[in-house]
Order: C-alpha cells, then sequence, then structure tokens
C-alpha cells in the first residue's frame, strides 16, 4: 500500500509550477522544490534515529515549514503530533507526554518553552530546532532517501487532538488510508482543479489543513495565511485571484460589514468554505445575496478528517437546503444516520432529532491510550457517535442543531442553544451571541446569553427577553444575559461554551 505522501511524486510532474505560496514571508514553492524538501527534511529525521511508528511533535508557526515536516514525517512511517504554537509549555509538555512523542520540531521562537522543558525533565524528546544554520547544512549533507517508505493502510501516521472543548484533549488516531480517502473526498467536494487558487486560513495544527493539502493533491496553488487579518483576506483574494477561499462563520459575518466594493475584490472567487461552527441561516443568505459566492458547508470533526467522512452541501443543492440550514449530503462514501441519543443502537425517523453517525473510509482508529472513551464513541460495526444532534430531512440533507453536550435540559425541557442563537442573531444591535447552561437549584439549568454588542449599542436583559419571546418558545428564552467584548474561540473561530459556563456559573 503506497504512503499518503506518494502523490507528492506524481505531481512533481508540475515542475516549477507554484504549489505554495506564503506572502507574510515572500516565500513561494513549486512542486519539485516541494517534493525535495519533503525528502531531505525526512532523510533528516532518518539520520536522527527517528524510525516508523514513532510520534515527532511539531510546534511551529503557521507555514509551508508547518507542512514540510507534516509530510517529511508521514513520508518516513512516523506519526505526526500537529501543536498550535500559541499553547504554552504545561500544554506542550502534556500533549508531549501523553503522544509519547520522541522528537520535537520547532524552531528558535517555540525552543524558548520546548528546552526548558526538557531541562525541567519535563519532556525527554529530542529537540530539532529548524531555523538554524547547522540544521540547514545537516539537511543538505545527510544521505538522501527520495522513496517513500512502504505503509499498510492502517498505519498511524497523526495523532489529531480535539480541541478541547468540552474537557481533556485525545488524540484521534488517523492513519494513511484515512487520509487518502480524505484528500480525495475534499477535492471532489470543491471540484478542485489543476488552475484554482486555493487562501488558506486554517492553523496548521488544526484538521482544517486538510482542506490545503486536498488542493496540492488536485495540482493547484496554496496561498497560505498564517494569521487571519480580515483586509489581508480581501487583499490576497483579489491579488492572488483566489478561486477557492477558506472561509468560517465569523469570517463571512464580518465580510457582511465590509464597505460596498468588497464584492469586486472578491470576484474571483467560485466557492467558499465554512465549518467548525454553526452558519446562521440569516448570515448565509444575506452573504449569499450580496456576494454570489457559494458557501460549501461542510461537516465533519478531527476524528474524520472534516468531509474524509463527512458531509457538505454544494451549490447545486441549494434548492433543497431548507433555506440555507443545512450542512448537505454524505461525501464520497461516507453514511450518515440519526440515532436516539440514550440508546444508539435506536435509530431515529426522518425528521427526528436525535445524535449524528458517521461511518466511513476516514473514521478514526480511536483515541490514542484512551480505551474507554474509544469504545464509547467508535462502535463496533464501524459507526462513529460524533457528539453532535441533528436530523435528516425527506431529501436525505442532514441538518445540525447543536452539540449533545451543549444541549441545556431545564425543568424537563431540552434547549438547543444554537436554536436560541439563530434567533437572538438577528436583533439589530446584537454582532454575535453565545447561549450555553448554568446550573440552577431548581430547574436543574437555565439559559444564559453572552452577548457582543453593535458598538456604541446599549441593551438590557428584559429588552433582549422580549425581543426573543417573538421567536421562540418562552422555555427557551435566556433567563441571564451577559456583555462581552468578544467570545472566546479555539483559533478565533471554535466557540469554546465550556469557557463561558466555567466563567458565569455559579462557584
Amino acid at each position: 500500500m503506497p504512503n499518503c505522501t506518494t502523490f507528492l511524486d506524481v505531481n512533481a510532474r508540475f515542475g516549477d509550477k507554484p504549489a505554495l505560496i506564503h506572502p507574510a514571508s515572500g516565500s513561494e514553492y513549486s512542486y519539485r522544490q516541494l517534493l525535495e524538501r519533503v525528502c531531505r527534511q525526512s532523510s533528516c529525521l532518518i539520520a536522527h534515529g527517528i524510525v516508523a511508528g514513532d510520534r515527532v511533535g511539531i510546534y511551529l508557526p503557521a507555514s509551508p515549514e508547518y507542512l514540510f515536516w507534516y509530510f517529511a514525517i508521514w513520508r518516513m512511517g512516523g506519526v505526526a503530533v500537529p501543536l498550535n504554537n500559541v499553547l504554552r509549555a504545561d500544554e506542550v509538555a502534556s500533549l508531549m507526554e501523553d503522544s509519547g512523542s520522541v522528537c520535537m520540531i520547532t524552531d528558535s521562537g517555540g525552543s524558548i518553552e520546548v528546552e526548558s522543558l526538557v531541562r525541567d525533565g519535563r519532556i525527554t524528546a529530542e529537540v530539532i530546532v529548524t531555523d538554524t544554520r547547522s540544521f540547514e547544512e545537516e539537511c543538505r549533507s545527510v544521505p538522501l532517501i527520495s522513496r517513500a517508505c512502504n505503509c499498510r493502510p492502517d498505519d498511524l501516521c497523526q495523532l489529531q487532538y480535539t480541541s478541547g472543548t468540552t474537557g481533556k484533549q485525545k488524540g484521534a488516531m488517523l492513519t494513511h488510508a484515512n487520509w487518502m480517502a480524505a484528500m480525495d473526498n475534499e477535492r471532489e467536494v470543491l471540484r478542485y482543479r489543476e488552475d484554482d487558487v486555493y487562501l488558506g486560513i486554517y492553523p496548521m495544527a488544526h484538521v482544517g489543513v486538510s482542506w490545503g493539502i486536498s488542493a496540492l493533491r488536485a495540482g493547484a496553488t496554496w496561498v497560505v495565511m498564517d494569521r487571519f487579518s480580515l483586509d489581508e483576506y480581501v487583499r490576497l483574494t483579489e491579488t492572488y485571484h483566489a478561486t477557492v477561499v477558506a472561509g468560517m462563520p465569523p469570517v463571512i459575518h464580518s465580510l457582511l460589514r465590509t464597505p460596498p466594493g468588497t464584492e469586486e475584490r472578491m470576484c474571483s472567487a467560485r466557492e467558499m468554505i465554512s465549518g467548525g461552527g454553526p452558519l446562521h441561516p440569516s448570515i448565509w443568505k444575506e452573504f449569499f445575496s450580496r456576494f454570489e459566492i457559494p458557501v460549501v458547508n461542510a461537516y465533519g470533526l478531527s476524528e474524520t478528517i472534516v468531509v474524509g467522512t463527512g458531509t457538505a452541501i454544494r451549490p447545486e443543492d441549494y434548492e433543497s437546503a431548507d433555506e440555507f440550514r443545512s450542512v448537505g449530503m454524505p461525501v464520497g462514501y461516507t453514511e450518515v444516520k440519526i440515532v436516539n441519543t440514550e440508546d444508539p443502537d435506536t435509530e431515529c425517523d426522518v425528521g427526528e432529532v436525535g445524535e449524528i453517525a458517521l461511518r466511513g473510509p476516514a473514521i478514526a482508529s480511536g483515541y490514542w491510550g484512551m480505551e474507554e472513551e474509544t469504545q464509547a464513541v467508535f462502535l463496533p460495526d464501524g459507526w462513529f457517535l460524533t457528539g453532535d444532534i441533528g436530523y435528516l430531512s425527506e431529501s436525505g440533507m442532514l441538518a445540525i442543531t447543536d452539540r449533545k453536550k451543549d444541549m441545556i435540559v431545564m425543568s424537563g425541557w431540552k434547549i438547543y442553544p444554537t436554536e436560541v442563537e439563530k434567533a437572538l442573531i438577528n436583533h439589530p444591535l446584537v454582532d454575535d451571541v453565545a447561549v450555553f447552561g448554568v446550573p440552577d437549584v431548581h430547574r436543574g439549568e437555565i439559559p444564559y446569553a453572552a452577548v457582543v454588542l453593535v458598538p456604541g449599542a446599549t441593551l438590557t436583559l428584559a429588552e433582549l427577553q422580549e425581543y426573543a419571546r417573538e421567536y421562540l418558545a418562552g422555555y427557551k428564552v435566556p433567563r441571564e444575559m451577559v456583555i462581552v467584548e468578544e467570545l472566546p474561540r479555539v483559533g478565533g473561530w471554535k466557540l469554546l461554551r465550556r469557557e463561558l459556563r466555567e466563567k458565569y456559573g455559579p462557584d
């Protein structure tokens, strides 16, 4: 079975065509250079004694260099452990220890954190600092091994740690076969062509990096944006004539507040990706109406490499998309069903709300070192319980209503935060909103709203409640409200309701 990096060998036929462009550093790498860099760095790992199956941490800023190390580790049969460089020493030590990593790839900035952990004996891994002259010379001098390590389909190539929105991070075990499925599925979803230009904004340590890797699989060009800025995002779209642009709900919301004429600057984009959180129908519809860029609203998780096993809505699906509410239909070989939240053996009827279960070729093989947690959601018959709540329409379109663990139960009534947020976001004074449950001695839980207001606006709880009652049943109306400057999000996009519950819940 070939290694999942062998598409780089095939795509070397593109020669000097740009594969990666990094505007922040002014660097550009052709497909020929990409393969050469990956082979050199893979050979360097082997020279350091890294062997197939070893876990190797990557602690770097978002850049092409991060991607080179993904591929280099996979190529020599190792297991990549991507770490976000915003993590601090304690967090890095925890994940390195949990994964049993024998090596850490970092730069001079990250080495300050990492080497202190080595001195204190908190990690025992070898540390390779990449942005030094000695390391560059070493990479040039080691014997070059150009051929990829032969791997079996179920060989691990990555531990993708979940974002920890509900507690301890879990390392989803991803294989070469999982990644092959993801690359092909995402290429199919976006109809990637060789002449496409993809503008990527997702953190390199996040599974959303798969959209960019899939662009490379198709022979397209990937413009790497290492830190999101709305002005820069629009500028890069215009400058590089990006045809596929990464997005997420906060980005789409922000674009609606841009001045007239922004639409023309982004007219090269034929599609935008959205995922990682609910896209409110009113925002989605307004964005499509103004920009005329179809949003490919995708659904997947770290455990499925996004739509490696997941669903997505295509522009041709819009007519049956339930007025901009759906995350579409299964992609590739994906199967989806809705099961009873208390009994996963019981499948729900069409239109009935329950837990979303997925089955397909990119489902992780479990959680690293967590047998109990693995058995709870990775079922023997191949189904994976996602922890998300949703339903299937008559036409087979999937809609997500919420996270199972975010569901609020007040006096026996079930309240789905996303449903409440979809109503509140339409208030003219509300710029952003999150609804979460906090414990209540009498009712079990009550719905609580954290609200970001439009600049200069004021809003009372009574006014918000009055508005909410026009669109929601009385029991769904928030009982408390706090005004905040911004909502806590992972990487600026995935909402951390747990953090809100901890901060505003009772002591």
